[in-house]
């Protein structure tokens, strides 16, 4: 039993400094990007790993509490999900706003929200289109999905474009998903 034990530590300290290494990976490569120091045409990849290591270490920094452990999975063809759980009474108190006792019921706990969405990016500008958003597993559409990008998303998100054109920055020109990477290309 001991084994295991000192197994388990060994493995967790080698996943810490992993994650800890594709933060500062990913994060000198932003800072790259937002400083123009990356040369034009040339592409930067950014791994599955960097992506979520930076997500979860900058998450409580940007998101209002309420929004647990988020995880991005890059399946390929500009398309990519992100999971989280997301307590939507706890996000809808951050805001200041008490929700009514019917969302209070139903929405009540942490829930795990699935996001799939389609990137489609040129020529500087990109458009995020949604595929398909779950709610603990249930598909959520139409009215209900307004609801929540309504009442959660534009709160907390105001500039979140959904389904609108948006200007990348920094001279980039486009960003392509492919399995386990993005890839950002630079102007030239």
């Amino acid at each position: 039993m001991r084994g295991f034990t000192v197994a388990c530590v060994l493995l967790f300290a080698f996943t810490s400094l992993a994650s800890k290494s594709d933060y500062v990976s990913v994060k000198r490569k932003f800072q790259q990007i937002e400083k123009h120091q990356v040369k034009p045409g040339s592409r930067v990849s950014i791994s599955t790993a960097e992506l979520n290591s930076y997500i979860q270490a900058e998450l409580p920094e940007v998101a209002p509490s309420g929004i647990r452990q988020p995880v991005v999975v890059m399946h390929g063809n500009d398309t990519a999900t992100g999971r989280a759980l997301i307590d939507f009474v706890k996000l809808r108190k951050a805001q200041g706003k008490s929700p009514n006792w019917i969302l209070s019921s139903l929405l009540q706990g942490e829930h795990e929200v699935a996001v799939t969405a389609h990137v489609r990016s040129h020529s500087g500008t990109a458009t995020v289109d949604l595929q398909k958003v779950e709610v603990a597993g249930v598909p959520i559409s139409g009215s209900a999905l307004d609801f929540l990008i309504q009442n959660y998303l534009r709160p907390n998100y105001p500039d979140a474009k959904i389904g609108r054109p948006f200007e990348l920055k920094y001279n980039m020109d486009r960003i392509e998903v492919a399995p386990g990477t993005a890839y950002v290309y630079m102007k030239n």
